[in-house]
This record gives structure tokens, sequence and C-alpha cells, in this order.
């Protein structure tokens, strides 16, 4: 299983450290990643293969989401399947 993590905010260092560390640390791999700053503004999404997380996707979800909070950033995190079903035509 997959996740999509995407996260937006103003630009600051240590932005893809953090997050990967997380995904480290619970056990998601990061697949593929790309990032853009425009300006001042930092954009992010990652593909997490998350077959491996050591706690509940939704615990990984909020932790995420907390530690977005705690750095003025944005960071939602999709399983794949609601991802791909949200984009299906």
């Amino acid at each position: 299983m997959k996740a999509v993590i995407s996260v937006t905010g103003k630009d600051n260092v240590g932005i893809i450290a953090g997050v990967s560390a997380i995904c480290a640390d619970k056990g998601a791999n990061i697949l593929d990643i790309t990032q853009s700053v425009l300006s001042e503004y930092f954009a992010m999404i990652m593909l997490a293969d998350i077959d491996g997380l050591t706690i509940p996707f939704s615990e990984f979800v909020d932790l995420l989401e907390r530690y977005g909070e705690s750095r003025a950033l944005q960071i939602h995190t999709m399983h794949e399947d609601i991802f791909n079903t949200m984009h299906h035509i």
C-alpha cells in the first residue's frame, strides 16, 4: 500500500529532513519525492510505501499533521486508494 503526502507552507530549513525522519522512524519507505520553492513558498509531494508502518495509518496521518502544525506547514497524508478514487475519471 502507498500513501501520498503533500506539504505546503513558507520555505524554511529542514522541511524535507523532518518529514523524512518521521517516515523512516515509523517504517514508511519514501518511493518518490518532488518539491518546489516558489519565491518563499514550499510545496512537496511524496509517495511512500506504508506496508511497513509500525503504527496504525490514522496515527501516522495525525503525527505528520501535528508536525506540520508545529512548523507552520500544512501536511496532508492520503491513502493511495482514496487518492486514486478521487482522481478517477
